[in-house]
């Protein structure tokens, strides 16, 4: 992008880059330093209790109003919030190429059929409630919003670095070890920019595939992408994914990545409810999301990460029962198991923060 529209003159490429990269060392410093000293102190404070923490509230009174874990907190607030907003963050840079980022949009040569919108499609009062991930205004209320959603997640995940694809690379290689052959036609749900869409579109050149997302931005971003890659497999919509419109039994793989998380549980229980019901008898069904929390400290961690990122059904899809859920929609080979996003996260002598990543599935009953 040229930026030549840009309103402040001190905001570039090269202050822009610095400002972001200061930001990913404190957050790494902050993954790999930080959370296992504050693990360390907890442990030390557990040690003394005469009955060991069960839950996440035994832990907050053992270690939440300690400096430590205060500043812990603080900077897992502010460095997210740093990243989007202020003068060097991600909001404004993109905001100053607005003009060419649109035009980007508008000049994309999309085939007949790629990207359907829905201008009369209503935003979720939940989905609008909060600014999810401390992203001003949402993923969906501003048109540049799909641009600043796509840099920002290149750093979700800091341990990975420039590795951050491999998150979605290792899901399709999940799914594709699960499926006794190809799928023709997939259904990946809130698929966002098509991040989570583009290694299935590599992967099954063959099938045909639908990403949808409530965010008109969003599925923009992702269309000019898939365009520009030539791909001939995939159509983008805008729509609510768990009341897709399909007819019954229109997939043979129903995915999603990172969406869970994001809806309160009623919304939740109709994700799992249209994804049976929009797959084929022995169809798959593969979410990718944050749900397996193995002792009580990293039910506390996890649960104020939710309040401090803006992510307030965090805590409430943790607490379901999601194999109960999948079973009374008629799924079998019932899987939830922790997932590797990269290698070496699930020893048990792996110390920095990461999120419970965990992989959700099941097989519609014929």
């Amino acid at each position: 992008m040229s930026g030549t529209n840009r309103r402040d003159p001190g905001l570039n490429g090269r202050s822009f880059t610095a400002a972001q990269s200061f930001l990913l060392s404190s957050k790494l410093y902050w993954t790999r330093k930080m959370f296992p000293a504050l693990r360390e102190k907890y442990n030390g404070l557990a040690a003394k209790e005469s009955t060991p923490p069960e839950s996440a509230a035994d832990v907050a009174r053992l270690i939440a109003n300690t400096p430590d874990y205060q500043v812990y907190a603080w900077l897992e607030r502010h460095l997210q919030r740093f990243k989007y907003s202020g003068r060097y963050g991600l909001q404004a840079y993109h905001d100053d190429m607005r003009e060419d980022l649109l035009a980007s949009l508008d000049q994309a040569d999309l085939p007949d059929g790629m990207l359907t919108l829905d201008p009369d499609l209503e935003m979720p009062r939940y989905y609008k409630a909060v600014d999810i991930h401390q992203h001003p205004g949402g993923v969906w209320s501003d048109e540049i919003a799909g641009f600043v959603y796509e840099r920002g997640a290149r750093s979700t995940t800091p341990t990975m670095g420039t590795r951050h694809a491999d998150l979605h690379d290792r899901l399709v290689m999940a799914v594709d070890e699960a499926l006794e052959s190809d799928p023709t036609d997939i259904f990946d749900m809130a698929c966002g920019f098509g991040k989570s869409t583009g290694p299935f579109i590599e992967r099954y050149r063959d099938a045909k595939i639908t990403g949808m997302d409530l965010s008109a931005p969003c599925v923009k971003l992702a269309a000019k992408t898939a365009a520009e890659a030539q791909a001939n497999n995939i159509r983008y919509m805008q729509g609510n994914a768990f009341e897709s419109g399909f007819a019954d039994e229109s997939f043979d793989l129903v995915t999603s990545t990172m969406y869970l998380h994001e809806m309160p549980p009623p919304q939740i229980e109709k994700t799992i409810e249209e994804s049976a019901r929009l797959l084929r008898p022995g169809g798959y069904m593969a979410h990718l999301d944050f749900f397996r929390l193995p002792d009580a400290f990293t039910r506390f961690i996890h649960y104020g990460h939710g309040r401090r990122n803006n992510e307030p059904f965090m805590e409430p899809l943790a607490e379901m029962d999601l194999a109960g859920l999948l079973e009374r929609n008629g799924f079998k080979d019932i899987r939830i198991e922790p997932f590797a996003e990269d290698d070496g996260v699930l020893d048990e002598g792996y110390r920095p923060w990461r999120f419970p990543w965990t992989l959700i599935t099941g097989v519609k009953a014929a």
